[in-house]
C-alpha cells in the first residue's frame, strides 16, 4: 500500500486499498457513455514476437469500456503488416493498425516533409504522433490512454487506473501520468530516472536557483514512465520530441499549456517490468547512453525557452554538482534496497552515474553547437492550419491499407 502524502505541485492519486478491479471497470463503463475512451499502443514489429504483447492482448480482450484501440506499427514490411493485422484481430474493440512504413503513410509523410512539418527522425515519438493524429481524425474518443507494448507484468488494472482520472466526468484533469516502483527479479531498476533525471533536476535547482518548472518536474514520481492519459483536446496543441526525450517533452508541454490543478499522476501497478536497455558505456548512439543525452537536451531546451542562459562554464558546474548529488542517491537507494531485501550493485550504479555525468556535458555541448535545432514535432494545430485536409488524408490512408489487405 502506498503512502497518502501530497509532496509536489500536482495531484498524486495513490493506491490506498486494493479496490476491486471489477468495481473500477464498472464505473469506467458508465463513464464511457459520456466520455468514449481510446487507447494508443506504439509498437515495433519485433514486439509481436516478444513475450509481452500477446499477454497484453489477452488482458485487453476483457476490457469493455474502450471504444477504439490505435496501434502504431514500426519497422514492418508488407508480410509483417499482414501478420500484425491477424495478430491484433483477436481484439473485440474497434481497432486500427497504422502501417507507418507502408507506401500510403510514407507518401503522406513525404508531403509533410515537403512542407517542413513531418517528424525529423523515426522512433517512438513519430509513432505516437501519427497515432494521435489518427485519433483526432477518427473523432471516436474523448479520453485516451497510452502505454508501451513490452510490459511483461501487464495487468488490465494498469489501464483502468491510468485512464480513470481523465475519464471520470466529475474530475477536471486534462492529463494523467502513471507511476510505479521499478522492482523486478529481486532488483531495483529504473536507473535513468533514479540516477539521472532526479539528481539532474535537483542539481539544476542548486545551479539555477528556485524555479516553479523544476519544482513541477520534480513532483513526478516516475517522470520517464511510458504510460499516460489525456483528454482529446490536449492533442491538438502538443509538441513532442521524436527522440528519447518524449516523456520529458510531454510533461514540459503540459506545464506550458495547463494549470497545475488540471494535471495529476496515479499509482498504476504493484509490479512493473519491461524490456531493459543496455548501459552502452562505449556507445553514445544507443542504449541508456543515447537516452541520457536526449533526456538532458530536452530539459536544457525547455529551460532555455524559460529564459535560462547556458554556456560551457555553467554546464561544467552542473556536471560537477550532478555528480555529487547522484553519488549521494546511490547510497540512498542502496540502503533502501537492503532494507527491502533487494539487490543493488554499487559498482554498477556508480559506473552509470559516471557515464551520465559525461553525457550531461555532451548534451550541453550539442545544445550550444546547434542552437537552431528543432527537435520537436509540429503540433497538429499547426499541421492542420497548413494542410486543412491532413487528418482526412491520414484516415483515408489507414482505411485504404485496411481494405487492400483485408483477410490478413
Amino acid at each position: 500500500m502506498a503512502d497518502f502524502h501530497q509532496n509536489g505541485i500536482i495531484t498524486t492519486m495513490h493506491n490506498l486499498g486494493d479496490r476491486p478491479l471489477a468495481e473500477i471497470e464498472g464505473e469506467l463503463e458508465g463513464f464511457s457513455k459520456q466520455r468514449p475512451m481510446g487507447l494508443i499502443l506504439p509498437s515495433l514489429y519485433s514486439e509481436l514476437e516478444g513475450p509481452a504483447l500477446s499477454g497484453i492482448l489477452d488482458q485487453l480482450k476483457e476490457v469493455k469500456y474502450l471504444d477504439e484501440i490505435v496501434i502504431g506499427l514500426d519497422r514492418a514490411d508488407e508480410a509483417q503488416y499482414r501478420h500484425a493485422r491477424e495478430f491484433f484481430s483477436v481484439l473485440p474493440q474497434r481497432h486500427r493498425v497504422l502501417w507507418n512504413d507502408g507506401p500510403r503513410l510514407r507518401a503522406l509523410d513525404a508531403r509533410l516533409q515537403a512542407a517542413d512539418l513531418a517528424p525529423k527522425e523515426p522512433g517512438k515519438g513519430r509513432n505516437v504522433w501519427y497515432c494521435m493524429g489518427y485519433l483526432l481524425a477518427s473523432g471516436r474518443a474523448e479520453s485516451v490512454a497510452l502505454h508501451d507494448c513490452d510490459i511483461v507484468t501487464y495487468d488490465r488494472q494498469l489501464l483502468a487506473r491510468l485512464i480513470y482520472p481523465v475519464a471520470n466526468p466529475q474530475f477536471n484533469y486534462e492529463f494523467c501520468k502513471g507511476y510505479y516502483a521499478r522492482v523486478a527479479d529481486g532488483k531495483l531498476n529504473g536507473r535513468v530516472c533514479r540516477l539521472l533525471v532526479t539528481p539532474l533536476i535537483r542539481s539544476l535547482k542548486k545551479v539555477l536557483g528556485s524555479m516553479e518548472y523544476l519544482d513541477y518536474m520534480d513532483s513526478y514520481r516516475y517522470s520517464l514512465a511510458g504510460e499516460f492519459s489525456f483528454r482529446i483536446d490536449v492533442l491538438r496543441d502538443l509538441r513532442i520530441p521524436s527522440d528519447w526525450g518524449l516523456e520529458i517533452g510531454v510533461l514540459s508541454e503540459m506545464y506550458r499549456n495547463y494549470a497545475n490543478n488540471r494535471l495529476c499522476q496515479v499509482d498504476i501497478a504493484q509490479n512493473y517490468d519491461h524490456k531493459h536497455q543496455k548501459l552502452s558505456v562505449d556507445d553514445d548512439t544507443g542504449g541508456l547512453s543515447r537516452m541520457s543525452i536526449d533526456i538532458s537536451k530536452a530539459l536544457f531546451r525547455k529551460l532555455a525557452t524559460r529564459g535560462v542562459i547556458f554556456n560551457t562554464e555553467k554546464f561544467r558546474t552542473l556536471k560537477a554538482t550532478y555528480y555529487r548529488v547522484a553519488l549521494d542517491f546511490v547510497e540512498t537507494y542502496y540502503n533502501d534496497a537492503l532494507m527491502n531485501g533487494l539487490k543493488l550493485d554499487i559498482h554498477e550504479e556508480e559506473a552509470a552515474v559516471e557515464m551520465f555525468a559525461q553525457n550531461i556535458m555532451k548534451a550541453g555541448e550539442m545544445f550550444l553547437e546547434r542552437p537552431m535545432e528543432r527537435p520537436f514535432i509540429a503540433s497538429w494545430n499547426r499541421v492542420i492550419s497548413a494542410m486543412p485536409d491532413v487528418l482526412d488524408q491520414l484516415r483515408d490512408a489507414v482505411e485504404a491499407d485496411r481494405a487492400e489487405f483485408a483477410g490478413g
